[in-house]
């Protein structure tokens, strides 16, 4: 290797060294990405909000549900017993997400936990339709606004301060709610738009659902933004003082299993019984395994030799001419078959025998007779037989048979 050469591989593993540490020195970018995790610190997470909502909501139990959904949390917890037919259980469920993220089963549950005295609490920018159906509701989008949205509570007993948001916000509101039975909570507004509901409560049977489409404000950025933490504890502060069931199920679907053996697994009793089934197979198939019986080997049955050596004196008789014997020997076997099928005597082979084996075989009577004369022929005969009488007698005999 020439010194030439080395200079260019000194050259390109110095670039490459400096593209290594320009690449680790550069600061990561951010990642905007509205994930409401409690586990991202990212600016649209909700780790702040995890560590500070004991704080913001004093006195008051926050129980986080971040390993089921609603309907397996809230349908056990139901006592259908007649004398009770109610939950078992108090408080606000409450669940931030950046659009709507709640099954279908569970928002059904959802709705008859609410009916008995329950509350729900749910920020986000798009709603199930069957909530949207049920509460007479429907919302709007403006993407065209990109001003800045000042957002304020109604209530100015609790401060009538404006608060200025832009990043995650979006130009979300209600555009229609039954005015007869919705109380306004908050509105929002930018320097071309009237003033815009984005925060409710509306009744349902005995108890309410709270409604804001701006979950931007309880994000990280936000909490830790200026002044606005301040916003975000008002417009919690609305909450019942009752124990809050927080649903902590993410975009993403992080902590929710897809499995179908999620709620198994969820429940103890059921956990276990699924284990021991599982160790229970495992060992029956070890068992199994060691008692199995060995393979029983094929046997070929002894082979038939009647038929090949009757075959074989049959030939021999053939070959010398001895067609008599042949015929005397087919006769016998004839009548042999006769006696033991149709039970008929055969010591006289006259008409009676002729009609008896008629009407006990349904063979046609001149094939009887046909064959019948033969053997009185061979018997009476005084001459050696040929090949032909042979031939002849076969083929009767076959078409009786046959």
């Amino acid at each position: 290797m020439n010194n030439k050469i080395k200079i260019y591989i000194a050259f390109l593993v110095l670039v490459f060294v400096l593209i290594l540490v320009a690449d680790y020195n550069r600061p990561k970018p951010v990642d905007w990405n509205p994930t409401y995790s409690v586990n991202d610190k990212i600016p649209f997470g909700l780790y702040v909000l995890d560590h500070e909502i004991d704080g913001i909501l004093k006195n008051q139990k926050v129980e986080r549900l971040s390993t089921v959904t609603p309907y397996e949390f809230l349908n056990p917890k139901y006592d259908s017993n007649p004398i009770l037919e109610n939950y078992t259980t108090k408080g606000t469920l409450l669940n931030i997400s950046e659009f709507a993220s709640i099954d279908e089963a569970s928002m059904k549950e959802i709705f008859y936990f609410v009916s008995h005295g329950n509350n729900a609490f749910l920020s986000m920018k798009t709603f199930p339709q069957s909530l949207l159906d049920s509460l007479k509701l429907d919302f709007r989008t403006d993407f065209k606004y990109t001003q800045n949205s000042s957002v304020w509570l109604a209530n100015k007993k609790i401060g009538n301060e404006k608060y200025d948001f832009i990043e995650g916000m979006g130009d979300y509101y209600f555009s229609r709610i039954d005015t007869l039975n919705t109380t306004v909570l908050g509105y929002q507004r930018n320097e071309i738009q009237s003033n815009r509901i984005n925060f409710i409560k509306v009744p349902y049977v005995n108890g309410y659902f709270y409604l804001h489409i701006q979950p931007a404000v309880f994000s990280n950025f936000h909490l830790l933004k200026a002044n606005h933490h301040q916003y975000a504890e008002k417009v919690l502060s609305y909450l019942p003082k009752e124990t809050i069931y927080w649903y902590m199920k993410p975009i993403n679907g992080e902590g929710i299993s897809d499995s179908p053996l999620r709620y198994i697994l969820s429940q103890e009793a059921l956990k276990w019984a699924w284990y021991l089934s599982l160790i229970g197979i495992v060992i029956f198939i070890l068992f199994n395994a060691k008692r199995k019986q060995r393979v029983v080997p094929i046997i070929k049955p002894l082979a038939n030799l009647t038929v090949d050596f009757t075959k074989t004196i049959g030939n021999l008789y053939y070959q010398e001419g001895d067609y008599n014997s042949i015929m005397d020997k087919k006769i016998i076997y004839f009548l042999e078959k006769i006696r033991n099928e149709y039970l008929i005597d055969t010591s006289k082979l006259d008409k009676e025998f002729v009609t008896k084996l008629h009407l006990k075989s349904g063979k046609n009577p001149s094939d009887i007779e046909d064959v019948i004369q033969l053997i009185i022929n061979h018997r009476k005969s005084y001459h050696d037989s040929v090949e032909s009488d042979l031939i002849e007698l076969n083929n009767a005999i076959e078409k009786f048979l046959n």
